[in-house]
């Protein structure tokens, strides 16, 4: 967990600093900031789902699960949801970026291989990368939509969590041997760019309604290895 640990730390210390320095800019510069925030989420997520697509075995299964997980997510009308229940606590612009800020943090190849890594082989390398990286990418999210921001910190210490815990539980299993983790990565690709095409105000998508997809890959491959 230690890798997980210094991750949280770093977003933590990167949204306090962020937080000081959007005290002393103009309207100007934050705008050019929600800018970069996007333009940064389009070129991440496209480089996560390019890198991992040729290592799927199952290329049309990102297709499958971002149709499945999308009608499930607006049956249960999750993106309406939490956008509500966020922004009633921290308003609107905060909810928009604390969402594309834990998307960015949680479904990158890094923070999905690293918990593995560090519970199968007790190598924190990917989330000590994960951590650098995440360290710049909170100061400018903090920069631009404030201290609140911080509140990533923690979604990221559960998800990474929890999939170090589960990789414990299952650490025999051929699940976690395969191209599980490139197919969610591939999915998680899509659903950054979909968060940076929301921040530049270029289509909001309604991104969190296709959340559900990331579960579609884990019950194809759980199906796959009963039969």
């Amino acid at each position: 967990m230690l890798g997980t640990i210094v991750n949280t730390a770093c977003i933590a210390a990167g949204s306090l600093v962020g937080a000081l320095v959007k005290k002393g800019l103009s309207e100007k510069y934050t705008r050019t900031l929600f800018n970069a925030m996007g333009l940064a989420s389009l070129a991440l997520g496209a480089a996560t789902f390019t890198n991992n697509l040729p290592k799927s075995e199952y290329p049309v299964l990102f297709i499958l699960s971002l149709a499945i997980g999308g009608v499930i997510g607006t049956a249960l009308d999750l993106d309406g949801r939490v956008k509500r229940l966020v922004g009633k606590q921290t308003g609107e612009g905060l909810a928009k970026g604390l969402i594309s800020a834990c998307l960015l943090y949680c479904v990158g190849t890094f923070s999905i291989v690293g918990p593995v890594l560090s519970a199968l082989n007790g190598d924190n390398t990917f989330l000590f990368t994960n951590s650098t990286l995440d360290l710049v990418t909170s100061m400018v999210f903090a920069s631009t939509f404030g201290m609140g921001m911080i509140l990533a910190a923690p979604v990221l210490f559960c998800w990474q969590g929890a999939i170090y815990l589960i990789a414990i539980l299952f650490s025999s299993s051929p699940l976690l041997r395969g191209t599980l983790v490139n197919e969610l990565s591939t999915v998680g690709g899509v659903l950054i760019i979909s968060s940076g095409l929301s921040i530049l105000d270029i289509k909001d998508c309604k991104t969190l309604n296709f959340l559900p997809a990331l579960l579609v890959p884990v019950a194809w491959f759980l199906i796959k290895s009963l039969l």
